[in-house]
């Protein structure tokens, strides 16, 4: 890899994330709609107590100063104060990106490793029973919305089985130890995770079914088997490795999908991340709140791809000619 290859990236990255934060500070700053009359909606703020709301909150400037404090604040790390909760926004976040990262995290393992291990198996026995039990298993969950997966697995487990909580974190009120404590956040997870991971499993596992049967057609594969490979080591170590530029292209994808998919989820199953906390702050117009957290998204979609572009340098020879 080229520095400046290296260089030439980073510096797209940078552009990149300066018009995000602008077109995120202009996206909540646009919209209809005032905090400040939604706070003072029961009627007990005064005239001087509304101005001095639009006050304290910046909003007495105009568009142009309030985008230049917002990137002077952006740069030391404020993302500004939150108007419903009454604290800064970082503070707010920091008590549910946690949260969000347990479950994100959990499902994207989760959903790669299966829904390639799905697609290695599917490939690999090409046009029999499996391979087309597989596929349409996968599109028909892949159709699936997130929030209407979530319901029915809601249904199944508050309705018939009982087995697995379905709504938030942990169990109100429930005193025990540590490892109780983790096994408690466990079980609630299981639901919100196994939704994304049975929404996106099944897109990965289409992506590297077609991309393998491709690679399994090419020259390097029959000169593999003329030297007596076995088929498991001809598809595992390498027609697998030419078929993961596809799969690095829809896990950077994924990431966007996931996130917004998490928003639905958390909502669905009451899970006190951030995806529910956009939700509530969508209802109450907390633009600070909003701000913080389409930024966070972004961010990590951005990165991600930053990512699968160093990647595909590693993985492909002819990325790294061009």
């Amino acid at each position: 890899m080229s520095a400046r290859y290296l260089l030439r990236k980073t510096a797209t990255l940078a552009l990149t994330i300066y018009l995000t934060v602008s077109a995120n500070f202009l996206l909540f700053h646009v919209l209809p709609g005032s905090p400040v009359q939604l706070l003072a909606r029961s009627g007990h703020y005064t005239a001087a107590a509304r101005a001095q709301l639009v006050k304290l909150f910046g909003l007495n400037h105009p568009l142009a100063t309030q985008y230049v404090i917002y990137l002077n604040h952006m740069i030391h790390g404020n993302l500004g104060f939150s108007y419903v909760f009454r604290l800064p926004v970082t503070t707010v976040l920091g008590s549910t990106i946690g949260n969000t990262v347990l479950l994100v995290g959990t499902a994207t393992l989760l959903t790669i490793v299966i829904g390639v291990w799905f697609g290695v198996v599917s490939a690999n026995r090409a046009n029999s029973v499996s391979d087309a039990s597989i596929t349409v298993t996968s599109l028909a969950l892949w159709s699936m919305p997130d929030f209407f997966t979530g319901m029915i697995l809601i249904f199944i487990s508050g309705v018939w089985t009982h087995v697995l909580p379905v709504s938030g974190i942990e169990t109100p009120g429930l005193v025990t130890d540590t490892w109780g404590h983790v096994l408690d956040v466990a079980r609630h997870l299981v639901l919100p995770a196994l939704t994304l991971v049975l929404v996106n499993a099944a897109e990965f596992s289409l992506i590297t079914r077609n991309s393998l049967v491709d690679a399994l057609t090419e020259d390097y594969v029959l000169t593999a088997r003329a030297k007596g490979l076995s088929r498991r080591t001809i598809v595992w170590r390498h027609a697998l490795r030419n078929a993961l530029l596809p799969i690095t292209t829809a896990t950077a994808l994924y990431v966007g999908m996931i996130l917004g998919g998490a928003i639905q989820v958390e909502t669905v199953f009451s899970w006190p991340g951030m995806g529910l906390l956009i939700y509530s702050s969508v209802e109450q117009r907390d633009y600070p709140v909003l701000e913080g957290c389409f930024l966070l998204f972004a961010l990590a979609v951005i990165l991600t791809n930053f990512v699968s572009d160093i990647v595909y340098q590693m993985l492909d020879a002819r990325v790294r000619r061009n």
